[in-house]
């Protein structure tokens, strides 16, 4: 099934998807935790932009409508990811493979984030990846999601206190009395 009909809109679909994927599948990564899931991602997102080139062409930032199609089947099809968040949460990060000339400590800096990421539901880690990862502004972030700029700011507020308190956690608490526990309540 061939999309793209002539020759020129084949080779501009080809030149925009090879300038814009490495950065979908960084953020994808992000979001998803899974390298594996991030490409099938993006390439579902190429996929849907490749049937609608003619239209998206046109655009004036394609690259922001490719954002927010790939984000849209983050949020959308976490369920058909949703079994391997626990395998995932248990393995080493693929992050030891990919970058082999930093230090240990670094490799566990980016682990314990990618970790704590994952924590976080879809929707805050989006905005954050969106928002200090990618570096979009509030109101672009806002408009990926179909969301206010107020929601945006909120929200990211809120995903970095969890985040933070996440990253703070102590990973053991061998002196803890097994009777000692505090209740903690959060408004969703």
């Amino acid at each position: 099934m061939d999309l793209l009909k002539s020759s020129r809109a084949h080779s501009e679909f080809e030149r925009f998807a090879a300038a814009n994927a490495d950065g979908l599948i960084r953020t994808a990564y992000l979001m998803v935790g899974d390298r594996g899931d991030a490409e099938d991602i993006v390439q579902e997102c190429m996929l849907r932009l490749a049937r609608k080139w003619p239209r998206v062409r046109k655009m004036e930032h394609p690259g922001a409508y490719a954002r927010r199609v790939m984000v849209s089947l983050v949020l959308d099809g976490r369920h058909q990811r949703a079994r391997r968040t626990l395998e995932l949460a248990t393995t080493a990060p693929e992050l030891a493979a990919v970058i082999s000339d930093q230090s240990a400590e670094s490799l566990d800096a980016r682990a314990d984030l990618i970790w704590a990421l994952r924590e976080l539901s879809p929707r805050h880690r989006a905005v954050l990846v969106l928002r200090y990862f990618s570096d979009l502004p509030e109101a672009e972030v806002a408009a990926i999601l179909g969301c206010s700029v107020g929601t945006v700011k909120s929200s990211a507020s809120r995903a970095l206190t969890r985040l933070r308190a996440t990253l703070e956690e102590p990973e053991t608490e061998p002196d803890a009395a097994p009777n000692q526990h505090t209740t903690r309540r959060t408004a969703r």
